[in-house]
């Protein structure tokens, strides 16, 4: 047995181990990101219709094998009834096939159990549907299948789709918190890259009205839906992609406009444009700098950043670089290049007292022609 203080010997290496080379390595990586199943993250207060949502896309004939992880079931729940009992008559999680192909498990955590439940039927389908609590915030949620390298290979975060109840949505959306935090119906607007607005025959034509300004002056980025029973598209809320970096992000001027505080939430988005190049460590020190301490140019600002996207044009490269940030967490990606298009910055906030004009001097000071 070796003594805590004798020197480790050394193995010689193995010179017939296989030796890969970047861009052998980087192809693989691409391989494994193509197989990766897409994880649909599904939010909304109670009532809303998330529930039946998630009984079209487990009852209906669509032609897709989609598994549907529930973590949360509500007492007597036909689907719970329906899951296997152990022999000692306690239940415990486990897949269930449905005749459409689809599957559907309960779990009382969404992290890594059911991540590993999930992965045992990769084979077995086509999409993930992860549905969160009414009162999920559905932020850490979504940070954990993004920026988790561990899982990477094997699973994806496509989107966060959000379902609204149009009577009750404008009430929920305005409820204020004793202690001047945000409320959960503003935090699922302000992520959500799709939302579905659902009951739209019980609301009248001026609260319907009222309902959509609300959510597009807190989120103007995600995409609206009108619709009763949940009826939708299954392309609306599947196979979205709104975390790869890709074309879909690099003309956000199309996708986001700055709106003001509908509510009294002051929840909004603002969007700035700037050509020109940044350095990139500068841009990295910038952007830390306010998702991290909520600070511009080394002074407190107070914005709250809960979701940030965009396209930097990185000095010395010739290729767009794709933002993506969810609260403090934030990813950067180089993509397609610019070619003979004017090079521009564009950045999307959505938050909290977003101070527009100096978000917009504090990077301006960051931008040259170079």
């Amino acid at each position: 047995m070796m003594e805590d203080d004798d020197v480790p010997q050394l193995v010689e290496a193995d010179d017939a181990a296989p030796v890969v080379d970047e861009e052998t390595a980087q192809q693989e990586i691409e391989e494994k990101k193509a197989k990766a199943v897409p994880v649909t993250i599904l939010t909304g207060y109670l009532g809303a219709g998330k529930t039946t949502l998630l009984n079209y896309i487990l009852t209906e004939n669509h032609g897709l094998k989609i598994a549907v992880i529930l973590n949360e079931f509500g007492e007597g729940s036909a689907v719970e009834k329906s899951m296997s009992i152990g022999q000692d008559g306690a239940m415990y999680e486990e897949w269930l096939e449905l005749r459409n192909g689809c599957l559907c498990c309960s779990v009382k955590d969404v992290g890594v159990k059911a991540i590993e439940n999930m992965m045992k039927k990769k084979g077995l389908f086509d999409y993930v549907v992860l549905e969160t609590t009414g009162l999920a915030d559905p932020g850490p949620i979504a940070s954990m299948f993004w920026l988790d390298d561990a899982l990477c290979s094997d699973v994806k975060l496509d989107g966060i789709v959000t379902v609204i109840d149009s009577k009750y949505g404008l009430k929920q959306l305005g409820e204020e918190r004793s202690d001047g935090s945000l409320n959960e119906a503003v935090r699922q607007v302000a992520l959500a890259d799709r939302i579905v607005l659902n009951k739209v025959d019980l609301a009248k034509s001026q609260e319907l009205a009222e309902l959509k300004a609300s959510i597009q002056a807190i989120n103007s980025t995600a995409l609206i839906v009108e619709t009763n029973y949940s009826k939708v598209d299954l392309s609306f809320v599947l196979g979205i992609d709104a975390y790869d970096a890709d074309e879909r992000l690099e003309d956000l001027k199309a996708q986001a406009v700055t709106s003001t505080p509908h509510l009294d939430s002051s929840v909004r988005t603002v969007t700035i444009a700037l050509p020109g190049c940044v350095d990139e460590e500068e841009a990295e020190r910038w952007i830390q700098d306010l998702l991290w301490e909520q600070q511009l140019d080394d002074k407190p600002c107070g914005a709250e950043v809960l979701r940030m996207k965009g396209v930097l044009s990185i000095r010395g490269s010739d290729n767009r670089h794709i933002l993506q940030a969810v609260r403090e967490l934030y990813d950067k990606t180089e993509t397609t290049e610019w070619g003979d298009a004017e090079r521009v910055n564009r950045l999307v906030f959505i938050g909290r007292n977003l101070p527009e004009e100096d978000l917009r001097a504090s990077f301006a000071k960051l931008v040259s022609s170079e």
